[in-house]
């Protein structure tokens, strides 16, 4: 892994991720998470299906852009994604970040094959252009996925600080826990890649779906601190 993946994974990446909490904001609006016990429960669940969606796609995104396919494979893996993502609001919270991880991207590391991306897809999904920016880097597709999965539980734990002000060495903890099943998830989804984006699997959150729903509706009532 070298230094633009590590770059990606630092959460002081100017691509807007700060502004989302994976959910945690409205499972802490309904009383369900209140203390740093209850963090891990919800950190490895995410993990477990929006992570390991992000993951997969990371993985097919740093395989060809480390190949510099044409445009339309651009095309077909966001729109793979997208349907693999139910949730509207899940979909405008994940290429709204996708958008600014490229806008940052493209001052920081000019090329050929981000401008293809971005012509083909204005607003990627943030996998895919968070995956995309790792292959250019010549990292692995484990390597991709290995950060796709990481942010997947290190944002929402970042929000749960901010949110209810838990203990950041005690939050920081749980994360750290989480990473031998953050390394199974991502050599899963490391194995996938190169395969037709099609075929992906596609592993699911329903109650991250809902929330994400109603989230995105109490927001036009109120303003909350994230955005998703």
């Amino acid at each position: 892994m070298d230094a633009l993946a590590l770059a990606l994974a630092d959460s002081r990446f100017p691509g807007g991720g700060h502004v989302h909490s994976g959910g945690l904001e409205e499972v802490v609006a309904r009383g369900r998470l209140t203390s740093e016990r209850d963090l891990p429960l919800f950190l490895s669940g995410r993990l477990r299906g929006a992570g390991e969606l992000a993951a997969v796609f990371a993985a097919a995104a740093a395989h060809a852009a480390a190949r510099s396919v044409h445009n339309g494979h651009w095309t077909m893996l966001d729109a793979e994604l997208d349907a693999r993502t139910p949730s509207p609001a899940q979909r405008a919270a994940s290429r709204a970040q996708g958008r600014g991880t490229a806008r940052a991207a493209r001052a920081a590391w000019p090329s050929p094959v981000l401008d293809g991306l971005v012509a083909a897809t204005p607003r990627p999904h943030h996998p895919v252009i968070l995956g995309a920016l790792a292959g250019l880097g010549r990292n692995l597709p484990l390597d991709a996925a290995r950060v796709a999965a990481y942010l997947a539980v290190s944002g929402p734990a970042s929000a749960a600080v901010r949110l209810l002000g838990l203990d950041p060495l005690a939050v920081n903890a749980a994360v750290v826990a989480l990473a031998p099943a953050i390394e199974v998830v991502a050599a899963r989804a490391a194995r996938l890649a190169g395969t037709d984006p099609r075929t992906l699997p596609a592993p699911g959150s329903p109650a991250l779906d809902l929330l994400a729903e109603a989230h995105a509706r109490q927001h036009e009532k109120e303003v909350r601190l994230f955005a998703s």
